[in-house]
């Protein structure tokens, strides 16, 4: 129940309406704002009341623009009634019904780096924001937001919003206010770097500024976000977090990384958080982090002491870390500062405190050329995300991944990534089981040998070998051989040989 601890002015308790009303705001054709960021910190009620209407026969389909991907709520639940006109700037591979619309084109999706979404929404590039959906712990005298776990654009949204709806959502702990640094930049020509230093410097507002007149519906809310417990580390990413340790320490000896190491960046998925994870066993201390995303090994980190600032747009608790924090709020709210998407993965920012980036790719191939969002060249997996803004801008960047897939039938490492979300130009390290191939300062052949000799299974060494060889005789400064390299057994093993030879008669 809604109270004065959540709605701290008494002229907000008229606001109060039920997400049957509430969804009446959106209508056919509108472009709308969820809040949230993978997936935590979105709002729930308002959507799931939005697909039951539509189910019911109100004619609806509405673009949804959010931080990154949302929880079922929103995603599934308008997917299954065709609610969804278009999508931007990120979706996750786990909503199936989404995915499918999106590859078969009835969803039409906009693709976008993380950091440009928000500014092209703010400098008016996409259209207007009709309706902004936020998710809020409470809402203060003043009518200003006090979000929960995931920040995103939401204070672009709200800045731009025609209409809002705020979910007050009571599973959100209270003591998670002052947690959040709300900094908007400037539009040009009046606009200025960002002046954070240090990951831990504050430079906003704890809170979304909105205002009492601007909030046109107040749903009240107590359901959880939608994130699951991370599949535990194997013993795969045991070895890669090894050999990026291992590599970072030898950094060090040869002066390349300074003793006190610098901020770190971690992608998102179960991968990711198990190499950051290696960290535990490390023994770097005083870390700290500027990234995007939050996953549990960050919690785990701070908690041991070898964290001690965290910056990041949201993190994603899974049950096992809502308690952790639960138990002991002051010491993570100590170290945790959360920001707009656009600050947290700013160029400007990344470059200025030289993060150190850590990524997965989906596959990437001999030249150094990694694909983070396609199976077979046309078919979307998911978003590129914010890997990109790290990649490019960080000081020193990795793309770290097992070397197989499917239990060793499918190779990671391919002769050519059949779709390139960071070329060689943007890629510095690659790390798997196997090994570690640093490819800063080689030429594209040496670069080819580094990465098969490195990273590459033995499994499938002497395929990338041979392919590579055939490519050299036909010259040039990257050789390549198109007529072999997209019919190569090991790049199309995970599709079968159906798949295979319709691929073979459209070329």
């Amino acid at each position: 129940m809604l109270d004065s601890s959540r709605l701290r002015n008494p002229a907000l308790f008229d606001k109060i309406v039920t997400p049957a009303k509430a969804q009446e705001l959106i209508r056919n054709g509108m472009n709308v704002g969820f809040s949230g960021f993978t997936p935590s910190g979105y709002p729930k009620q308002t959507a799931l009341a939005l697909a039951e209407a539509i189910r019911q026969g109100k004619q609806c389909r509405i673009n949804i623009w959010t931080g990154a991907s949302v929880g079922p709520e929103i995603e599934e639940a308008l997917s299954e009634v065709d609610g969804i006109a278009s999508r931007a700037p990120y979706y996750a591979a786990s909503n199936k019904a989404l995915r499918q619309g999106v590859n078969t084109g009835r969803v039409h999706y906009v693709d976008a780096h993380l950091s440009h979404f928000g500014p092209q929404v703010d400098f008016g590039f996409l259209g207007d924001v009709d309706v902004a959906v936020v998710e809020a712990a409470a809402i203060t005298e003043q009518g200003d937001l006090i979000l929960g776990s995931g920040v995103g654009n939401t204070p672009i949204f709200v800045k731009h919003a025609r209409q809002i709806i705020v979910e007050v959502n009571t599973s959100i702990p209270l003591s998670l206010e002052g947690m959040h640094d709300i900094y908007l930049c400037n539009k040009p020509p009046f606009r200025r770097e960002i002046p954070i230093y240090h990951p831990a410097d504050r430079i906003g507002s704890p809170y979304v500024t909105c205002g009492i007149d601007r909030i046109d519906a107040i749903v009240e809310s107590d359901m959880v976000d939608h994130v699951r417990d991370l599949t535990p580390p194997d013993e795969d990413s045991k070895k890669i977090a090894a050999n990026l340790v291992d590599f970072l320490k030898n950094e060090q000896r040869h002066g390349r990384l300074p003793e006190q190491m610098l901020p770190l960046q971690s992608g998102v998925g179960s991968i990711a958080n198990a190499v950051l994870g290696g960290l535990k066993e490390s023994d770097f201390e005083n870390l700290t982090m500027y990234s995007e995303i939050l996953q549990d090994s960050v919690f785990d980190l701070i908690r041991m002491g070898k964290v001690t600032a965290a910056s990041g747009c949201a993190f994603t608790p899974s049950p096992r870390v809502w308690k952790m924090y639960q138990e002991d709020p002051g010491l993570y709210k100590k170290a945790l500062v959360l920001r707009p998407l656009d600050v947290s993965n700013n160029p400007g920012v990344i470059r200025r405190l030289s993060v150190i980036a850590l990524n997965t790719p989906i596959e990437f191939d001999i030249y150094g050329q990694a694909n983070s969002t396609h199976i077979l060249g046309d078919s979307m997996m998911n978003g590129i995300g914010g890997s990109g803004d790290y990649m490019r801008n960080g000081y020193l960047t990795f793309f770290c991944t097992p070397s197989t897939a499917k239990g060793g039938r499918i190779s990671k490492v391919v002769p050519m990534v059949t779709h390139a979300d960071h070329t060689e130009h943007d890629t510095m390290v690659f790390v798997t089981e196997q090994g570690v191939a640093d490819l800063r300062g080689l030429d594209p052949v040496q670069r080819a040998r580094s990465i098969i000799r490195n990273c590459a299974h033995p499994d499938y060494r002497s395929q990338l070998t041979e392919y590579l060889e055939r490519s050299l005789l036909t010259g040039g400064h990257e050789p390549v051989d198109l007529e072999h390299c997209f019919d190569m057994e090991l790049h199309f093993r995970r599709y079968g040989t159906m798949h295979l030879e319709t691929r073979r008669e459209k070329s």
